[in-house]
Formats: C-alpha cells, sequence, structure tokens
C-alpha cells in the first residue's frame, strides 16, 4: 500500500495524458482518411482541443464535439481565430445530416451507450472513412500483465514529459470523468456486430484502440 502511495503522489506531480500515447495511432489513421479525399473529421469528447488540434494539421475541416460547458470553453478560446475548427457543446448524434471523413472517439465512448453511439457513427460516416477508437474498458483478469506494465511505466514516462512537479493537472486532465463499465470483450462483442470487421487492440496504459473502415 505504501508503494501505491508513493506512486499515485509521484504520478500527481508529474501528470501526463494517457491519450497522448495513442497519437501516433490517431495521426497514421486520419492522413490515410484524408488520402481518401476526406475533408472532414469529428472529435467526440474533445475535451481542451489537444487531438482537435492534430486533427486541424490534417483536415481543413475539423469539428469538437464536448458536452460539458467549461470544457468547451476552454476549446472554443483556444480556437477562437481558427478558420477550420468549430468546437460545439452538444452531445454527439444530437446533430443532423452531417457527415464525416473521420470520427474518432479518445477516452470518450464509455461515457455513451455503447451500442446505439456506434450505430449513430456508422450512420454519421461517407463510404470509405473510418472510425478510431482510443478508449477505455473495465480491467479483467486478461488485462492485468498489461496493467502492471504500465504501472510501472507510468512514473517513467510522467517524469520524461513533465520534469517539474506540477501542483494541479493541466486542464485537458480536469474534464469529468466516469469509471469505464464493460470489459474489453463486451465491447468488442458489441463492435463486431455494429462494425463488421472492426479491428481492435488492448493497449497499454489501460487503453484499448479499434479502426473500422465504412465500405464504399
Amino acid at each position: 500500500m505504501r508503494l501505491l502511495t508513493a506512486l499515485n503522489d509521484f504520478n500527481a506531480a508529474h501528470p501526463w495524458s494517457h491519450n497522448d500515447a495513442f497519437v501516433g495511432f490517431v495521426l497514421k489513421h486520419a492522413r490515410a482518411a484524408r488520402s481518401r479525399r476526406g475533408t472532414t473529421a469529428v472529435d467526440v469528447g474533445c475535451g481542451t482541443g489537444n487531438m482537435v488540434e492534430r486533427l486541424a494539421g490534417v483536415f481543413p475541416n475539423v469539428v469538437g464535439v464536448e458536452p460539458d460547458a467549461e470544457t468547451r470553453a476552454i476549446a472554443a478560446r483556444r480556437f477562437r481565430d481558427s478558420n477550420t475548427v468549430r468546437i460545439v457543446q452538444r452531445r454527439f448524434g444530437e446533430e443532423s445530416h452531417q457527415q464525416y471523413d473521420l470520427i474518432l472517439f479518445v477516452a470518450s465512448l464509455h461515457h455513451m451507450p455503447l451500442g446505439a453511439t456506434l450505430r449513430q457513427a456508422r450512420t454519421a460516416l461517407r463510404p470509405g472513412g473510418r472510425i478510431l477508437i482510443v478508449g477505455v474498458a473495465r480491467e479483467s483478469p486478461a488485462d492485468r500483465l498489461r496493467s502492471l506494465t504500465s504501472l510501472a511505466l507510468n512514473p517513467l514516462v510522467g517524469l520524461i514529459r513533465h520534469p517539474t512537479r506540477a501542483a494541479q493537472p493541466p486542464a485537458s486532465m480536469r474534464a469529468p470523468t466516469v469509471e469505464a463499465t464493460e470489459s474489453f470483450d463486451d465491447i468488442r462483442a458489441v463492435a463486431s456486430q455494429v462494425l463488421p470487421g472492426v479491428r481492435m487492440r488492448r493497449r497499454l496504459f489501460w487503453r484499448y484502440t479499434a479502426s473500422w473502415v465504412a465500405p464504399w
């Protein structure tokens, strides 16, 4: 217990977002979607806009959807001078007739009804477009080795990324969160039904990834 307490204290002093470990995964698929003449991407649950900023370097039009008013306000200020980024406060699926070439969920899908949200995403995707998920799942016995590895690596990455001690987490890590209730296997079972052929992998840092390309 003392070791866990010491690790938690150290991690709090050197915070980093585990989502940042998957920027390469997101950008690889974003560029592939753009190469097929994709023009519009949406980041669902965009937070303060870290991934939105990266997507804006790939797509000519990026929408950030954020239901939390305070978090949305931070993102809106960040992109207030942008002609290519739009930040909206609503829940995904409330928009009508909007079509996207890339739909991204980063640590946000477990905040929403899984099956219904994936069906909405499938409907909102243009032919050849992509759904990307960097997700959070409830831990199961199959995840424990990755969790222990992540527990050991987490302070090292935090020290490298944030060498000076922080008084509090950055704004991007203070948005409201909920615990995941579905395991990776639960999510894979639903996703495989809604998105036939979806590619899913367990990952380090308490995340999984998924990608799906809509048929032409």
